[in-house]
């Protein structure tokens, strides 16, 4: 099966999916309509060749994912937003007055910059302190393997803690909507809802099984760093050194792992890869749920717009914005 490279993300009542070349996000409104942003977009590491290069394309793909995947979410919660105040309007007998809506700069750079932050506290630091207090500092394999275990062990009691939310149900739903319109297009069936529903709900490069890679190529790297740092300096660093080399290692991590997430992409038929990327796909049975025809349409028409196709199969509403 063919690895045509392109990815997405659920946001609310929607779809936002990503070809080499553009970006489009589909939101379902209330009275069916299906609401469209498109725009261009190409990453950095395909207009320089020095970005380009293997690891590094990595990281500017993780950065440019995550301000993309936060303006997303922001264009998506303003049209909820929109909806209930119209909803509101209706129901109080008034006239809906549209309000201007914006998303300042500062406050997208803020927001950006505190998810880093508390990601970095909780899935980074806080299992560098639990593994310290199991006086793993002298074994560097040890070490991270404990401080590893730790860090998937919170982010696996996160999905879990969160799939019990009904409103993640229906973004769950549009996850899973996504990776079946993706492996549609990527087998060559036709954009229909009735063809997208065959395929699976699971697919080996989503981000959920990234950050399953990203958790164990961090124990290999880390566990070797630790290793070379106790050889040259003739004792274990100190917790303030670890997270500091840590944290230094971190974008090779990231783009290491983007590689492996990539490769398993290209050789998911192999029986090997399968075994590998196994745990990331029964994660993915946590985020993604199987969706309906109509989350299905929205997923279609978000993949459609960033593959810039012109004649679609489908006959549902919709509004480029």
């Amino acid at each position: 099966m063919p690895d045509l490279g392109v990815g997405g993300q659920a946001v609310i009542e929607g779809v936002m999916m990503r070809s080499k070349d553009r970006i489009a996000t589909a939101v379902r409104v209330p009275s069916g309509e299906i609401l469209v942003k498109s725009e261009a977009f190409v990453s950095l590491s395909k207009r320089n060749k020095i970005l380009g290069l293997p690891v590094i394309r990595g990281v500017i793909s993780f950065f440019e994912m995550l301000i993309i995947g936060i303006r997303t979410l922001n264009f998506s919660a303003d049209i909820a937003v929109k909806e209930m105040e119209k909803a509101e309007a209706a129901i109080n007998g008034q006239e809906y007055i549209a309000k201007e809506r914006k998303t300042n700069s500062f406050i997208l750079i803020g927001t950006v910059i505190l998810a880093l932050g508390l990601g970095i506290v909780i899935f980074f630091f806080v299992p560098l302190a639990i593994s310290s207090l199991f006086n793993q500092g002298k074994d560097a394999v040890a070490f991270n393997l404990v401080a590893g275990g730790i860090r998937v062990l919170l982010f696996l009691l996160y999905v879990w803690g969160i799939s019990f939310f009904s409103e993640f149900k229906r973004v769950f739903q549009y996850h899973g909507a996504e990776h079946k319109s993706i492996y549609a297009y990527e087998n060559g069936a036709e954009l229909t809802p009735e063809s997208v529903a065959q395929f699976s709900t699971l697919h080996p490069r989503c981000g959920t099984s990234f950050i399953l890679i990203v958790a164990l190529f961090a124990i290999l790297t880390y566990s070797i760093s630790d290793s070379i740092y106790t050889i040259v300096a003739g004792a274990a660093p100190s917790l303030a050194k670890r997270f500091l080399i840590h944290f230094m290692l971190l974008p090779f991590v990231a783009g290491g792992s983007y590689e492996l997430l990539k490769f398993s992409g290209k050789t998911r038929d192999n029986s090997i890869t399968k075994i590998l990327i196994s745990p990331g796909l029964w994660l993915q049975r946590i985020t993604t749920k199987e969706p309906n025809f109509a989350q299905m349409e929205v997923a279609i028409v978000a993949l459609e717009e960033a593959l810039g196709v012109t004649e679609s199969k489908l006959t549902v509403k919709k509004t480029c914005l």
